[in-house]
Order: structure tokens, then sequence, then C-alpha cells
């Protein structure tokens, strides 16, 4: 099984806390196939530098153990058509959270997350 871990994942799993321990269950298993999308590189390098905190070792860290999945042009265009189905269902449902289900739609993968903003989506893993 493939998953995809957006950024509320990746920080949790970071961070040491009792819902990254849960995150940390899936994405240190060797039989996963972790992906995250580039997209959710920027969400965590500014949460990290929002709290003065050094980005480096997360980048690094989520770089050692995952496939970063490039932004095509394909993705753009899923993540759009995402965008505004889930916003009608969902205001609060943002872009970049567009862009990681697209990631996951386009490699049949899971969605990693503790954000209930994608509680409406398939193949959702919430810690």
């Amino acid at each position: 099984m493939q998953v995809v871990v957006d950024s509320f994942a990746w920080i949790e799993y970071l961070e040491g806390s009792q819902r990254g321990t849960s995150a940390a269950q899936i994405i240190d298993d060797e039989s996963m196939g972790v992906l995250t999308s580039a997209a959710t590189l920027a969400e965590v390098v500014s949460k990290f530098l929002r709290n003065g905190k050094d980005f480096q070792i997360a980048l690094q860290t989520i770089q050692a153990i995952s496939t970063i999945a490039e932004v095509t042009t394909e993705i753009g265009v899923l993540a759009g058509k995402i965008h505004v189905e889930q916003k009608k269902k969902n205001r609060d449902f943002g872009m970049l959270d567009a862009f990681v289900a697209a990631t996951a739609e386009k490699n049949n993968a899971r969605i990693l997350t503790g954000d209930s903003d994608f509680k409406r989506l398939r193949n959702v893993i919430l810690i």
C-alpha cells in the first residue's frame, strides 16, 4: 500500500506527539510506500519557520523517509477539480489539501492526516 503524508501528519510525526506516534506506525512501516507532495514541503517549512525552528532537519527527515511527488501539470489540474468539488462540501478545504488529494488519487494511495478537512474523502487514514 502507498500513503501520501500531509503536513499535519508530518508535523505531528516530527514533533513526536501522541498523534505523531500514530503516524509513525504507518510512516515507519517498511512495507508502506510513503509519498509526500512537494506542496506539502512548503507547509512544513512555513510551520517550522513561524515557530522559530530549524526546518532543515525536518526537510531532511521527510526526504529520507518518503518519495517527493512533484507537482506536475496533471496534478495541478486534478487538484483544481478536487478543490472545486470539496469546497461545495467544506468551505475550509484548502488548495494545498487538494494537491495532497490529487497526489493520492494519481498514485492510487491513501492520505495520512489528522486534518478533519479530509474526512469526506475516500481512502483517508485519520490519526
